[in-house]
């Protein structure tokens, strides 16, 4: 019985996040700009950073997924489900890969799938391999002190940085941290992602606000935008889209304004959350 009640309330939280990261997705979101070049690598940017970033998305709802979901809406047109850069995000080889790895990580913290894929996307484009300026490892650029916080620890054959780039652990980890993030600031998409980003005590430092620093701005906005692209409606029609067998790309760039300004995350933490606040005592370890 114990064991249904925790389940049905998981079911429940989990809708409820849904609902609160839907009904909040239509404010602020920016216009996405890209282009593939011509080794195949897609660029994606919160601005038109030149004559070769054409208009993706467009901020005041370019793509709906509510229309695509509602029974009379008028679906995307050819046009928009054959452009590459929408086959690029939507069928992207590595998000298919690892897309069963997502969906149990998902499934264990409570999350959406969507939006583990669309921070997956800005974090990384989906790059296992993936390592910042600043140290962020893997698929969902994970800092190895975040990773300690949470339990990881490394050893003498495999150092927390090793192991952050096993694709299931670092996915694991992001959505952990994504879960307590979501718990601390329930029904406020923004402040999460923001969060994820620049840190809960950015965020914390400046009033439960998004920290006005250009690349988190910028990040919130993007992540938001992606968010929208993977829902299940648009998997749908990207599943469709890519019936004829057309080749995948397999590298993204994104480049999101303001990056090289924002400062060092060097403020400590004015309200951590502790490790293992927000989990239940069922969920399986971190460390296997």
């Amino acid at each position: 019985m114990n064991q249904l009640r925790r389940h049905l309330g998981q079911l429940l939280t989990a809708t409820l996040l849904t609902f609160a990261l839907l009904t909040t997705v239509g404010s602020a979101r920016a216009d996405i700009f890209g282009y593939i070049d011509a080794d195949g690598m897609g660029h994606f940017s919160t601005e038109k950073l030149d004559n070769r970033y054409q208009l993706f998305m467009r901020g005041d709802g370019f793509f709906d997924s509510s229309q695509l979901a509602a029974g009379g809406a008028k679906p995307l047109s050819p046009a928009l489900r054959d452009s590459p850069l929408f086959r690029y995000l939507s069928q992207h080889p590595n998000l298919k890969k690892y897309e069963a790895l997502v969906d149990q990580a998902a499934q264990e913290f409570a999350l959406e799938p969507a939006l583990l894929k669309a921070v997956m996307a800005a974090e990384s484009g989906f790059n296992p391999a993936a390592v910042s300026p600043k140290g962020a490892i893997g698929l969902m650029q994970i800092m190895p002190a975040t990773a300690e916080r949470y339990g990881l620890t490394g050893d003498s054959k495999k150092p927390v940085e090793k192991k952050l780039t096993d694709p299931r652990t670092n996915i694991r980890l992001g959505a952990r941290y994504l879960r307590d993030l979501l718990k601390l600031y329930p029904a406020q998409q923004e402040l999460v992602i923001a969060s994820y980003n620049a840190g809960e005590g950015a965020v914390q430092k400046y009033n439960n606000k998004v920290p006005p620093y250009a690349e988190t701005r910028n990040y919130v906005q993007l992540v938001r935008q992606f968010y929208q692209l993977y829902q299940p409606a648009f998997a749908q029609s990207a599943a469709s889209t890519n019936a004829g067998g057309k080749p995948g790309l397999n590298r993204i760039r994104l480049v999101i304004p303001g990056r090289s300004n924002m400062p060092a995350a060097t403020t400590p933490n004015l309200n951590p959350i502790p490790p293992a606040a927000a989990i239940s005592a069922t969920a399986t370890p971190l460390i296997e």
